[in-house]
Order: structure tokens, then sequence, then C-alpha cells
């Protein structure tokens, strides 16, 4: 009977233990870059379609072999609109050399708040309407601004949280460095 128990036992644990060991385990290389969407580093950025202020649709997935800036922010969000013209310069330096800049505003009010505003400071770059905050849930966006860029290949490489000055040496090298990578 003992032998029956130990035989059984065996034959359930054999297999939880090495299921448990392979994910013990990880794959390093397969953590690095997954072919898995997630809103982290290092993974493939989440594909999203929103409408930008001229009514057109704009999708992530279209920007494929390009470095892509996605700033989330809103109008009433003072270090949004502290960090907005050093956004601005930094995309009148790089937008013919791969990079696109995607902000996305998380006001509820829309274009009727929006358009104003980017009127008023004068901004150039893409401005995609997020109303009902879906792509903002899908980044997990906890504090404005939050920035994530995405290299060529559609990988998350940073995400950064708080205003930031995109003029900086340091900024310029990050978005030099990413333009480099194919």
């Amino acid at each position: 009977m003992k032998k029956i128990v130990d035989s059984v036992i065996i034959s359930f644990a054999l297999p939880l233990l090495l299921l448990g060991c392979d994910q013990a385990t990880p794959n390093t290389a397969a953590t690095a870059i997954s072919k898995e969407e997630a809103p982290k580093i290092g993974y493939l950025a989440p594909n999203f379609r929103l409408i930008n202020l001229d009514g057109e649709d704009v999708s992530l997935i279209g920007m494929t072999g390009k470095v892509v800036f996605i700033n989330f922010w809103a109008t009433w969000c003072g270090p949004c609109k502290a960090e907005m013209p050093s956004m601005e310069t930094l995309y009148q330096d790089y937008k013919d050399k791969g990079l696109e800049m995607l902000a996305v505003s998380s006001d509820m009010e829309g274009a009727l708040v929006v358009q104003p505003f980017v009127e008023k400071l004068g901004l150039s770059y893409p401005i995609l309407l997020d109303t009902d905050f879906r792509v903002d849930d899908k980044y997990m966006i906890q504090s404005l601004p939050t920035t994530i860029l995405v290299d060529r290949n559609g990988v998350i490489t940073h995400r950064i949280m708080g205003a930031w000055n995109w003029d900086s040496p340091e900024s310029r090298n990050m978005i030099e460095k990413l333009l480099k990578t194919k």
C-alpha cells in the first residue's frame, strides 16, 4: 500500500516540481525583449488608436520604424505645461531624423479645452485625445506627465515620470542613441 501511495505522490509531485523549476529559472533573453505586449520597459508597446485635433485616426502601429515619444499630459497639469516648450524644441530638431512625438491628452473635455491650450503654446507636434482614459489605463499611467519612449522595433526603452527638460544634453543624447539604433 505504501508503494502505491508513494507512486501516486511521485506521479503528481514530479510534474509540479518540473514546472516549478522551469518558472524559477527565467529566460533572460526572452524577458529582455519579449514579443508580448506590456506597458513595461523591454516589452512591445501596446498598440492604441486615438483621434488627433484634426479628427484623424492615429495608431501607434502606424509609427513602426520610427522612434516614438509618447507623452501623457493634461491642460490642468502645471508640470506638463512647463515641459511642453522643450518638447516642441526636441520635436522640431528631430522630427526629420526619425522621431515621432505623440502627446496624449487626458482632458475629459477633449478638443474644447485642448485646442486653445495648444494654440496658446504654439505646439506643432501631434496631439491625441484620450477623453475616456483607455490609453492611460492601457499604459498604467499613474501621474502626469509621464513619457514613454519606444524604439524603432516598437519596444519600450524608457518610462519617465514627471516633468523633464527635453532640451538638455542628457535628453538629446538619449534620443540620439535611440535614433541611431536600428
